[in-house]
């Protein structure tokens, strides 16, 4: 947000304040929300958070499936230090014109900043 200075010349930082009361029950004509829109019971604890609601709220007015929030897990693979992973020749062949591209553009661009620290 900011550091505001105040009408008797005291800075305040917005950020670290609003950080540090996003858990506090709001004030205010709307009952059962902490400051940061989670919605709460009597003792403070978090019954909806505000993503949730977030969510439901795009997800009703998108009519698109893909939009819609979804949370899935991504697992990578992992290789094993000891295993060796075999090319194909074609990936090979690939993977060294890849290189060689690689080496291409890094002349070109040797070259245009030559050409234009010259002008």
């Amino acid at each position: 947000m900011g550091i505001y200075r105040s009408a008797m010349g005291k800075s305040i930082d917005m950020g670290s304040l609003i950080a540090k009361n996003e858990k506090t029950r709001a004030v205010g004509n709307v009952k059962n929300l902490n400051a940061r829109g989670d919605t709460i019971d009597g003792f403070g604890r978090v019954v909806k958070p505000v993503t949730e609601k977030v969510n439901n709220a795009y997800s009703k007015t998108v009519g698109n499936r893909s939009a819609q929030p979804t949370t899935q897990k991504v697992t990578k693979p992992t290789i094993q230090p000891d295993e060796v992973i075999e090319l194909t020749p074609e990936e090979l062949e690939l993977d060294n014109s890849l290189n060689d591209d690689l080496e291409i553009e890094k002349i070109k661009a040797e070259e245009v900043k030559k050409a234009s620290k010259k002008k």
